[in-house]
């Protein structure tokens, strides 16, 4: 029985028959992101992480003295860290043009899948119209007997089906091609977003290698001023030591030998006081007694420590004593020495002012001198010291109160 006894009927909403065909093209794979790509965008936000973690430390770094070789070694961890993400980024690249590639070749199968449904559809659509809309009661109509009547009607019911389903399928075609093109777009946007990510990375490495580089030439052209302060604090710190002795020993002499009616200081700090002295400003300690490193990168011993205060904040006497000192001393600037009996000494520098004389007697915590040091690396700040017998230098934090 040929198809010209269909009696199927085409009404208006039939036009979108024509992706019908769907039904042949392969399972629609959307544009999904694969599994590899997925894994390269958790390590990348890893990185990243770690990346701002390294940058918190460094603006720390910034805001406090440190070793400069662990400034160096920030910024060489954070220049690795943004070569991991630009190669995680190439990877992405890679794979997203990889998925481009697909969806493209799948747009086009679909397309000439459709285009291929819509030729037949306009075919089927023509004959159906030529037919005219009574063609279904003729076919009916014209039966011979019963059995031909069942078999007319069966054979147009299955191409009513048949038909129904082509205009099903072809929608179905119609979105799936809609929606290809739309994952089209989003990988490409995806892919221009990436690309443009980078070109911000490789921005930043450079940026990265270039503020390395500026540090070591900055270190480069302060080492031999670095070398030449030190060797001036060290000589200092003879003056110093000699100083001390020689007070010590003009101490001793008179005391022992009662001149011009001396008598002997009251010892004012001994062993007892470990622990119990009075700051002599509130403030951080910006370096340590002992071997330290200064932000140039020189390497140096303190015999003190450093407390970072404001300017012109006023110093206090830890213990009561007899000021031997009053001056400039080198890169000490100016300095008060107090002397307490027994051997010990306390050193007051990096002062703003001086508020004693020479030969004064002091009382515990009064103002001796206001702070000063705001040329100084480390800004603002007391450099304060405690000498023994011998004029060994003793750690202050070990006698001063436990804050």
């Amino acid at each position: 029985m040929s198809d010209r006894r269909s009696g199927w009927v085409p009404g208006r909403g039939w036009l979108p028959v024509v992706l019908a065909l769907l039904t042949l093209l392969p399972p629609h794979l959307a544009a999904q992101d694969s599994p590899e790509l997925e894994r390269s965008r958790r390590r990348l936000a890893e990185i990243r992480r770690e990346r701002d973690r390294l940058q918190e430390q460094q603006q720390r770094l910034q805001g406090q003295v440190h070793d400069v070789n662990d400034e160096l070694h920030n910024l060489e961890r954070q220049r690795e860290s943004t070569q991991k993400i630009v190669d995680e980024i190439e990877r992405q690249i890679g794979g997203l043009s990889g998925q481009l590639d697909r969806t493209s070749a799948e747009l086009i199968l679909a397309e000439d899948n459709l285009a291929e449904r819509r030729a037949v559809l306009e075919r089927r659509l023509t004959d159906i119209y030529k037919r005219g809309p009574l063609h279904t009661f003729q076919a009916l109509l014209a039966a011979e007997s019963f059995g031909d009547l069942l078999s007319r009607y069966k054979y147009l019911y299955l191409t009513s089906r048949q038909d129904r389903a082509l205009v099903g399928d072809v929608e179905k075609l119609r979105n799936r091609v809609v929606d290809q093109r739309d994952d089209l777009l989003d990988v490409r946007k995806q892919l221009d977003r990436t690309r443009e990510e980078r070109t911000a990375e490789y921005t930043r490495y450079t940026d990265l290698a270039r503020a390395r580089a500026r540090r070591l030439s900055q270190l480069r052209r302060s080492a031999r001023t670095t070398e030449r302060r030190l060797d001036s604090l060290q000589q200092d710190e003879a003056k110093l030591n000699n100083v001390l002795a020689a007070l010590e020993r003009a101490r001793r002499d008179e005391a022992s030998r009662g001149l011009r009616g001396a008598t002997p200081l009251p010892g004012s700090i001994t062993t007892a006081d470990l622990g119990r002295l009075d700051w002599p400003v509130e403030g951080a300690i910006v370096y340590r007694f002992g071997r330290d490193t200064l932000p140039s990168g020189g390497i140096i011993r303190w015999n003190g420590v450093g407390i970072a205060t404001g300017a012109g904040t006023p110093v206090k006497s830890v213990e009561s004593g007899k000021v031997r000192l009053v001056g400039q001393f080198g890169t000490y600037g100016l300095t008060v020495v107090l002397e307490h009996g027994n051997g010990y000494y306390s050193v007051y520098s990096h002062l703003q002012s001086a508020a004693v004389q020479l030969s004064a007697t002091v009382a515990r915590g009064q103002v001796i001198g206001s702070v000063g040091g705001e040329n100084s690396d480390y800004g603002p700040h007391l450099h304060f010291e405690i000498r023994g017998e011998n004029q060994v230098a003793l750690d202050p934090t070990e006698w001063l109160r436990k804050r």
